[in-house]
């Protein structure tokens, strides 16, 4: 699961749409909505740089080989009461969710938090698992090699970049 810094209004104009068009919220300026939105999405990725970078600095610091670079990243983002992965998603559904109860822009809020988290999260959850889906469609389209072949790897990542520019990922 991947935030992707090029999909971020993208997510967040889908956001207040969705939340707009379904009467959860009500505002006079949605573009302003939108952008209080993509710096949560925004600050939630110079986050997670960050606590890539220090566990990466620890690595290097300590000595420790790049096998153990999850574990230390994990515990780098513990430290800072940071959420990666699945529960990335319902951590800057929470901020979001805060943030959208103390914009100025936000004229009236309907439904309780946990609708609101859970169409945020739906969002969220639909732009982040784009890696994976183009993984599967990459390994479809290399179905005639052997995996695990250097023929196969080298493939692999021609597809694996020419599918993320096709997506604007990259």
């Amino acid at each position: 699961m991947r935030l992707y810094q090029k999909k971020i209004p993208v997510i967040a104009q889908e956001i207040v749409k969705r939340l707009t068009t379904e009467d959860d919220i009500e505002t006079r300026n949605g573009p302003e909505v939108q952008l209080d939105i993509e710096s949560v999405l925004n600050e939630y990725i110079r986050l997670e740089r960050e606590i890539t970078d220090k566990a990466r600095e620890h690595l290097k610091n300590t000595g420790l080989s790049f096998e153990h670079f999850g574990r230390v990243k994990r515990a780098k983002a513990e430290e800072r009461d940071f959420a990666m992965g699945e529960e990335g998603i319902r951590y800057m559904s929470t901020q979001m969710l805060e943030i959208l109860m103390q914009s100025t822009h936000v004229d009236e809020i309907y439904s309780d938090d946990r609708e609101i988290r859970s169409k945020l999260e739906a969002v969220l959850q639909k732009y982040m698992t784009l890696d994976e889906e183009i993984e599967e469609e990459v390994r479809k389209r290399l179905k005639n090699l052997e995996e695990g072949s250097s023929a196969w790897d080298i493939e692999y990542k021609k597809m694996l970049l020419r599918m993320k520019s096709k997506y604007q990922l990259e």
